[in-house]
Order: structure tokens, then sequence, then C-alpha cells
């Protein structure tokens, strides 16, 4: 080997060694910036739950009731002629209810 070749080698690993170093240190910049970036992801995908959730409760109390009623059993206001008006503001006030009730507990 000549002298300038062995120099240029000297130089060549001490480069390779810098890069290798970079690239660890931008390696775990990019996993953090990727850590950070899941968890922003994260803590939206569950305020949307938390809203669908919400939503899917409000509705199931109307669902229910008038799943109640629409049964072949004899249940209160059957013969009534306002029967039907009445189920659908009892729906309605429960829904309401459960309205309050989850804004109260800050789920919406």
């Amino acid at each position: 080997m000549y002298e300038e070749d062995e120099e240029l080698l000297e130089d060549v690993i001490t480069e390779n060694g810098q890069a290798m170093d970079m690239s660890d240190v931008y390696s775990k910049n990019l996993n953090g910036l990727m850590d950070a970036f899941a968890s922003i992801i994260s803590n939206n995908q569950n305020k949307v739950m938390k809203f669908l959730t919400s939503i899917t409760l409000i509705l199931a109390v109307p669902t229910m009731i008038s799943s109640f009623y629409g049964m072949n059993v004899s249940l209160p206001l059957q013969h009534s002629s306002y029967g039907f008006i009445a189920v659908v503001l009892f729906s309605l006030i429960s829904s309401m209810a459960a309205v309050y009730t989850l804004i109260k507990m800050n789920m919406f």
C-alpha cells in the first residue's frame, strides 16, 4: 500500500463511522417522532370512539322501548287511543335524559 492510500483509507473509515453515528441519531429521532404521531392518532381515535359510543347509547334507548311495545303480549296503554303518542313521548324523554346524563359525564 501507498502512504496516500493509507491516509485515504483512514479518512474513509472515519467518515464511515461518523455516518453510522449520524444514521443512528436520525433513526432514534424518527422513532420518537413516529411514537408521537401514533400517540396523537390514538388520542383522536379514542375521542371519536367515545363520541360514537355516546350516540349508540342514545339511539339504543328508543329502540329498546319500541321493541318492548312491538311484542304480541298485553302491555300498558295497548287499548288507549293515545298509546302510540305516549310511547313516543316516553322514548323522547328517556333519550333526552340519556343525553343530559352523558353531557354531565363529559361524554360529548
